[in-house]
């Protein structure tokens, strides 16, 4: 018996392990875990991703069992799991897809020391991203921490070897055929409830991608591909968008990239999840009011554009963006706030959450990050909505109060906001 583990891979097409898997082994079992580890954690009870992510292994094991299989999914910690199916079965080999993030890698390096103690092999494969690790580097074979020449690099090395799809139906026959098909673990018997969140429809039309690099700063447009939650669950493959991309537009390719160059640095640097990429900038002396946190978490800042992010954000698991950048920078900048409260806040209701590009995006904005912005740049948040906002179409849809009275006044005021931030920056950046 080999098996096959999906994690941040739920798909049967195009899926590099288990292509490999099914390729190279009869009798392939595919296995799911709805980590306890994981989920634990998760204060919420109806948190919207436990929803879909549910949704989707239901999906994924009908389709199994269409052709004559079935999915085995567990809710437990990933080594309990291996004891038992170690037990259960003569497993020659584990497949798996690799993942880059600091508890990924404790958890396979655990199970890896694991399944050794049996002489069982432990496969890992790359899916989630184009290069990963090692594959892009600086000639004196360090990593880039820099966006610009990273890309210039990652496209220059960017051949059909990389991009090519893994076809895995021609394989199906090797999947463990199971006629005695299992009943999914309910959401209620892991201490869940269903969300009323869905996920956002994703949209990969040619116009979507022909005009995205008009359209994909303006909130108000359906102008993004709204991929994001699809791709970090691994429900499409990342080569098939890059195919895309290439046909489309190279300003949508970028941000592909930017997902890999994310990705690559998390992986060198695992610091940068609890520290800032640069130390210098653990010295800025935070205020971290509580008050003020709670009015930028609620979307009542009196900043229009702030306020609409973060209400669109708490209703629907999903910024634009453009607002992303905006509400980052002002809870970093005019409100002096710790990046770690805003990133720790997006961890829990973003539907697209993903470690990597989070931790990018916040440090970005707080200027603590690798290529971040310089910390003198502080978005005027009225600006940002007169320039991509400019006929009120994307405040009025979350803020209906907004023009009226009962609209908040300004919890800050920018100019002064933006010189006590530089001037605090300057001063800690100093010593």
């Amino acid at each position: 018996m080999v098996i096959f583990w999906f994690r941040r891979d739920l798909r049967l097409n195009d899926n590099a392990g288990l292509y490999h898997a099914l390729k190279e082994n009869k009798e392939v079992l595919p296995i799911f875990i709805f980590d306890k580890n994981i989920l634990e954690k998760l204060s919420a009870k109806d948190d919207a991703r436990v929803s879909f992510l549910h949704n989707t292994i239901s999906h994924l094991k009908k389709e199994l069992q269409a052709i004559g299989s079935d999915l085995q999914v567990f809710y437990d910690t990933p080594l309990n799991v291996y004891k038992k199916l170690t037990v259960e079965y003569n497993i020659e080999k584990v497949y798996t897809n690799r993942d880059y993030e600091p508890y990924a890698q404790n958890r396979d390096k655990e199970i890896f020391d694991f399944l050794n103690t049996l002489n069982i092999p432990f496969i890992g494969k790359k899916d989630h991203v184009i290069f990963e690790k090692n594959e892009v580097l600086k000639k004196d074979g360090k990593p880039y921490t820099v966006f610009t020449p990273y890309s210039k690099i990652w496209k220059s090395q960017l051949t059909h070897y990389y991009n090519q799809s893994y076809p895995t139906e021609k394989y199906f026959n090797n999947f463990n055929q199971n006629s005695n098909t299992s009943e999914l673990i309910s959401l209620s018997a892991m201490g869940f409830e269903k969300s009323k969140i869905t996920a956002p429809e994703f949209n990969l039309s040619k116009e979507i991608l022909n005009n995205y690099h008009k359209n994909r700063d303006i909130p108000a447009l359906q102008g993004t591909s709204k991929i994001s939650v699809y791709l970090r669950f691994g429900l499409i493959s990342i080569r098939e968008m890059v195919q895309k991309a290439l046909l489309h537009n190279e300003t949508w390719l970028n941000e592909l990239i930017w997902r890999d160059f994310y990705q690559m640095i998390l992986f060198h640097f695992p610091h940068s999840v609890e520290k800032s990429f640069k130390p210098q900038y653990d010295n800025i002396p935070w205020e971290n009011n509580e008050t003020h946190f709670e009015k930028w978490c609620e979307g009542k800042t009196g900043y229009p554009m702030v306020d609409a992010g973060m209400r669109e954000l708490n209703a629907t698991g999903f910024m634009h963006n453009r607002v992303r950048m905006v509400t980052a920078s002002f809870l970093t900048k005019h409100l002096l706030i710790d990046w770690k409260w805003g990133e720790r806040y997006f961890a829990e209701k973003l539907f697209d959450f993903d470690l990597a590009s989070n931790i990018g995006g916040w440090q970005w904005a707080a200027s603590s990050g690798c290529d971040a912005a310089p910390y003198f740049r502080v978005f005027n948040p009225s600006e940002q909505h007169r320039k991509f906002d400019p006929n009120d179409k994307y405040i009025k849809k979350w803020i209906p109060e907004f023009g009226t009275h009962q609209y908040p006044e300004p919890i800050v005021e920018h100019k002064t906001a933006r010189q006590k931030a530089i001037d605090t920056y300057k001063e800690a950046l100093r010593g």
